[in-house]
């Protein structure tokens, strides 16, 4: 069972010489350090919030800005609602949109089987989101998750009553409108809706394990018990996910070396570069080389052997480059052509490039509780933080 409700937000109240530009933010784990000084000049930006902590690693001083901004009057607070979310965006070329609907998830064990995570965490990510919730007593960012889907007659409702609050196209030509659907009746019917659905985290786990965390410490609170979530539909046409390229820097083990052990373990094949792109599709990834070398791979397995980026830690980063002890370094890239640009530019001694993931094989996968590695899926584009805030006191 899923408790998806609708709540009173706090949103930016635009003030003179301010635009909505000043107030948002990607989430917090994919901004640079430029780009942090950047947003965190503007007076009240989200990160002053969601990445300014304290010396000790605590956000009491956060805090306090943000009860200042609510006295100020720099964040106004709606009745209960819902939000709207939309992102326009194109993926290789063709138009999309994709619709999620914003408000508060009810968290539980994952035991209980309402709510499903396809990705491994990291406990030192967790410790320093907890101490922002205990601090700030708010969600800050939404976490994203996938249900089954809506009734075209609820669809309709909620396009015929939500009402536009802010739009915003970002650097890279995301156009994201947000808006409040405040109507009683149809917050109802997306409670009831989803209720005998399942949410599956398609990103923010860290995020959904803190909170839950977070609410099983205040067990006699209602209203920390929930976190604010973005909840898009499985079969909605601008549902993009894109793979997850990995790149390797190692002093271990020689180019020679990784190829031969990697050919002896693994079904290959030698290519040209133009080769690799045109024929990934048809099989598990392709290899790059610091050389310039480039090769077509593939696993025969069941399981969790069907899924690329499982094959390529467990045949790739951990037996070849032996990851799981330190002996390597791995980094990642969503696009095809700036991670083949790093290796040209001599940056790694190897990049796996990596197909689209299948959703219904990550559903497939988490329902029978696998957990995928690290950055198995990138859902683009990512959820923005700032448009509204869940305060829990």
């Amino acid at each position: 069972m899923v408790t998806f409700l609708p709540f009173p937000g706090y949103r930016p109240a635009i003030g003179d010489g301010e635009t909505v530009e000043d107030r948002i933010s990607p989430p917090y784990d994919v901004i640079d350090d430029d780009y942090l000084a950047e947003l965190q000049s503007k007076a009240h930006n989200i990160t002053r919030l969601t990445l300014n902590p304290d010396d000790d690693k605590r956000y009491h001083g956060s805090r306090k800005e943000l009860d200042r901004w609510i006295a100020e009057g720099a964040l106004k607070q709606d009745g209960p609602s819902f939000y709207v979310y939309e992102q326009t965006f194109e993926d290789h070329g063709e138009k999309m949109t994709r619709m999620g609907i914003v408000g508060l998830l009810k968290t539980e064990p994952y035991e209980k089987g309402g709510i499903i995570p396809h990705e491994e965490t990291f406990s030192k990510v967790k410790a320093d989101r907890l101490n922002l919730l205990r601090d700030m007593e708010a969600h800050l960012e939404s976490i994203f998750g996938i249900h089954d889907s809506l009734s075209n007659s609820l669809h309709r409702k909620i396009r015929d009553h939500c009402r536009l609050v802010c739009r915003y196209v970002d650097n890279e030509g995301v156009e994201h409108r947000y808006s409040i659907l405040e109507n009683e009746k149809i917050c109802n019917e997306i409670t009831s809706e989803l209720r005998d659905q399942k949410v599956l985290i398609a990103d923010g786990h860290h995020r959904y394990e803190t909170a839950l965390a977070y609410s099983q410490e205040n067990p006699k609170s209602e209203k920390k018990g929930y976190v604010l979530a973005t909840l898009v539909a499985g079969d909605d046409p601008g549902l993009v996910i894109w793979p997850t390229h990995r790149l390797v820097k190692t002093e271990e083990i020689s180019e020679k070396n990784a190829i031969k052990k990697i050919v002896d373990s693994m079904e290959t094949k030698e290519v040209s570069e133009e080769e690799m792109l045109a024929e990934l599709g048809d099989w598990m990834m392709g290899l790059r080389f610091r050389s310039g070398k480039c090769y077509l791979a593939r696993f025969g397995g069941d399981g969790m052997y069907t899924l690329d980026t499982y094959v390529a830690q467990e045949k790739i980063l951990k037996y070849v480059y032996k990851w799981d002890e330190d002996k390597c370094v791995v980094d990642y890239d969503a696009e095809i052509p700036s991670t083949l640009k790093k290796m040209e530019d001599g940056l790694y001694d190897l990049a796996i490039l990596l197909n689209r993931p299948d959703l219904g094989e990550v559903w497939s996968l988490s329902i029978k509780g696998k957990r995928m590695p690290k950055k198995t899926t990138f859902f683009f584009p990512k959820i923005w933080s700032g448009f509204v805030i869940y305060r829990m006191v």
